[in-house]
């Protein structure tokens, strides 16, 4: 409920006062604050009500404030708040036997990081140990991200002013609507996105490369959905070239797409999946590695030279648990697959025949992105300023969404109703119409 001795003004001028926050001009931060949430409900000290179709930052897979998940970081508090990595822990150890349920065979071990960027440095640094080569090859349209090494695999704008990292390749992954390729099917836009892969290592010297690191479904760059056949091409050339494939199932992972890790649609096998996110609804900061046997072993009687002092953190790995007991019981993943088959998607899919705006939708799930531009012909993407507008225009009408770029996605917890569907997709329909 709402605190009505503290008002949103307030809370606003002295967050903006004192913190620095991330990827922002600070002269320029949204005047918007949270007091609590419940479900896929949010509130402000004034009383306003939002539905959440962001999942923050796309994280709260199972809603805000699940008893649940409060519960088991607060027994876990009481037991035992903090303990050094290296000291065994009955509450870490059972957080990484449900994680490593839903890898897939083989998997034997998990490195647990402080999130979803540092278990991708910790993956790359992997694959270049076992290796001993340097090059990791990740996408363009990819966000993998903010520390030394992910920041650097990450393909978008926001690598361009952290290049500190060395070793790092960038190629054009399947993207039908925007191909890169000259394709005019998805057939040939998978083919010959396989084709400029496998060239790019030859040219990079496969000698070189130790990793693929790709999203199973890039997530912040556009929801792109891979293609028949895509993924299993990948695997079959990084056995080709001896070269380890791992995963980022940071944003995807854990329910977000209708099933358990977003890899499990798809015929492949990676040598390291990373995590975070969904793993525990962000209820507290947690990532990792799931880690393959083979690769697992190496570091037997081989000294692993990665460490995190939160690594495993027990609070971090009760909420794991909480977590994903939660979602088992309440059978989160098959709803999210049934909200995004009969719902979500099909509310989308008809504002694409209603708005002359909406170019593609893309999405599974809980999962989705409408991509928008200012001519659908030409396929311009639809200029900021209306996409803020359009963001503004939902949230005024209570519903909070995930804009990037010239898209607005929508991705609400797993445990969202068809009834707060139809709600968030009345308020982007209107927004729409406001254009």
């Amino acid at each position: 409920m709402a605190d009505d001795t503290i008002r949103s003004a307030d809370v606003i001028e002295a967050d903006h006062a004192r913190v620095l926050h991330s990827w922002s001009a600070q002269g320029s931060l949204p005047p918007f604050e949270i007091a609590g949430g419940s479900g896929c409900e949010l509130w402000d000290h004034d009383g306003n009500r939002y539905l959440d179709f962001s999942s923050q930052l796309v994280f709260t897979n199972m809603g805000h404030g699940h008893p649940r998940i409060v519960e088991a970081i607060a027994q876990q508090a009481k037991q035992l708040a903090t303990i050094a990595p290296a000291t065994a822990n009955a509450t870490r150890a059972k957080a990484a036997r449900l994680v490593l349920e839903r890898a897939p065979q083989g998997f034997e071990k998990v490195f647990f990081s402080n999130g979803g960027a540092d278990a991708n440095e910790n993956a790359m640094r992997m694959a270049r140990l076992v290796t001993g080569r340097d090059k990791i090859v990740s996408r363009y349209r990819s966000y993998h991200g903010n520390t030394g090494a992910s920041i650097v695999a990450t393909g978008d704008w926001r690598r361009s002013s952290n290049e500190y990292a060395r070793g790092h390749v960038h190629v054009f992954g399947p993207y039908l609507y925007r191909s890169e390729f000259w394709a005019t099917s998805v057939e040939e836009e998978c083919e010959r996105a396989l084709h400029h892969l496998e060239r790019v290592i030859q040219a990079e010297g496969p000698e070189t490369v130790a990793g693929i690191l790709l999203e199973t479904i890039p997530g912040t760059a556009g929801v792109m959905m891979p293609p028949p056949g895509y993924l299993p091409g990948v695997r079959e050339i990084a056995d080709r070239y001896g070269i380890v494939l791992i995963l980022d199932e940071v944003m995807a992972g854990f329910g977000r797409t209708g099933e358990w890790l977003s890899l499990d649609a798809y015929d492949v096998r990676p040598d390291l999946v990373t995590f975070a996110k969904g793993v525990n609804s962000g209820y507290v900061p947690v990532g990792g590695v799931m880690v393959d046997g083979r690769i697992a072993h190496e570091f037997d009687e081989r000294v692993f030279p990665g460490g995190l002092t939160y690594s495993g953190h027990p609070l971090a790995a009760a909420a794991i648990v909480g977590n994903l007991e939660a979602m088992a019981e309440e059978k989160a993943v098959e709803n999210a697959a049934t909200i995004g088959r009969d719902h979500l998607g099909p509310a989308l899919e008809a504002l694409a025949d209603k708005h002359d705006a909406v170019g593609e939708v893309r999405g599974t799930g809980v999962f989705w992105a409408v991509e928008l531009v200012a001519d659908r012909d030409t396929r311009e993407p639809l200029a900021a300023a209306k996409i803020g507008a359009i963001k503004k225009a939902c949230q005024e009408r209570g519903v909070v969404v995930f804009p990037s770029a010239n898209r607005i996605h929508m991705v609400p917890p797993c445990i969202v109703t068809p009834d707060e569907v139809a709600r968030a997709v009345d308020a982007l329909d209107a927004a729409l119409a406001a254009l």
